[in-house]
């Protein structure tokens, strides 16, 4: 018997002892897998770490682009840093998780998207965006949804209804360029109604000052042209730029080709208008703009600009003008106009 009950205690101690041994490996095993699993994306349950309040994150980033300037920065879970394996993954799913909500704010603005016309209530939530966010990136992907629906006639009265004017021009004050270059586009789009015309021409010589300051041959500078050129389609607001028209002469005779193109639209403008003429006859015309004839220049471009001669010499009147009162400059740009018109 005492050999039997001592069998029976070791016995006992044996048993004891695994089940201890188990729990505590089971212990050890379930905190190596919880930290894992959190290491991965947090808990068990979350599977997405972008939709977990720990994963902020930059919209403005990108993947495609690993060399960009302009790429923001995106903010990660701490679980992130957790191990260098597990820290990698859950990186690179928070940059894809980011990327892939840039990309639907910019599917919903493209304008080959089948969405693209926004109801009256969603073009709210645009202006909301517009008038409300200070970051760049929204407020382009916001201003390329409205620039996209300002190109539909129906839209362009809603949007003025729903006082998108005063919205999107406050935007030109911003100093980031792409950012203004897309509301100057906006506000070009909406220039084709005679209304919105009315109410943006209190914002003409600002953006004459700014396209005119602006980088040479920018976008920025291009956008501006395009709406000083839609906003001078009829004779109504063309006084406006009586004082800038030298300007646009330096800018033609010292830009690029698409810059040329440009400007002649708009000198076109100005030129068919017979008030305009004794203004244009002002003009301090660039010496170096007779030398575009010894060139090789593209003939389009030349083509255009005689045109441009040629009205403003149609609607010219000795009769109506005293010589005595001609200035130098008078004189420099009709003597460069009727040798361009023997050219």
């Amino acid at each position: 018997m005492g050999y039997a009950r001592k069998v029976g205690w070791v016995t006992a101690g044996l048993v004891i002892g695994a089940g201890a041994c188990y729990c505590i490996y089971r212990l050890t095993r379930g905190r190596k897998q919880n930290k894992e699993k959190m290491a991965e994306g947090g808990s068990g349950d979350v599977d997405d770490v972008g939709d977990c309040p720990g994963a902020r994150y930059n919209d403005w980033s990108d993947d495609d682009d690993d060399n960009s300037e302009n790429k923001g920065v995106v903010w990660y879970p701490p679980w992130a840093r957790i191990g260098t394996e597990a820290g990698t993954r859950a990186r690179a799913r928070a940059r894809a998780r980011a990327t892939r909500a840039r990309r639907a704010v910019q599917k919903r603005a493209s304008p080959n998207s089948d969405d693209t016309i926004l109801s009256p209530q969603e073009l709210q939530k645009v202006l909301c965006l517009v008038e409300m966010s200070e970051k760049p990136y929204i407020l382009e992907a916001a201003l390329i949804a409205l620039g996209n629906n300002a190109a539909y006639a129906f839209n362009r009265d809603i949007i003025r209804d729903l006082g998108g004017l005063p919205i999107v021009a406050k935007i030109l004050n911003t100093r980031d360029p792409i950012v203004k270059e897309k509301a100057l586009i906006v506000l070009n789009n909406l220039s084709v109604n005679a209304e919105n015309q009315r109410r943006l021409k209190i914002y003409m010589n600002q953006v004459c000052d700014d396209t005119i300051t602006s980088r040479l041959n920018s976008s920025v500078q291009l956008a501006g042209l395009r709406l000083l050129t839609n906003m001078t389609v009829t004779n109504e607001y063309q006084h406006m730029l009586a004082n800038s028209i030298s300007d646009f002469f330096r800018l033609f005779s010292a830009g690029n080709e698409e810059t040329k193109f440009q400007v002649l639209k708009l000198l076109l403008n100005l030129a068919e208008n017979p008030a305009m003429t004794r203004e244009l006859l002002r003009a301090q015309v660039p010496s170096s703009l007779g030398s575009l004839f010894n060139k090789k220049e593209n003939k389009e471009v030349i083509l255009k600009l005689l045109v441009v001669f040629e009205n403003i010499n149609d609607n010219f009147k000795w009769e109506e003008m005293n010589l005595l009162r001609i200035n130098s400059a008078k004189v420099h740009f009709f003597l460069f106009k009727r040798i361009s018109g023997v050219c």
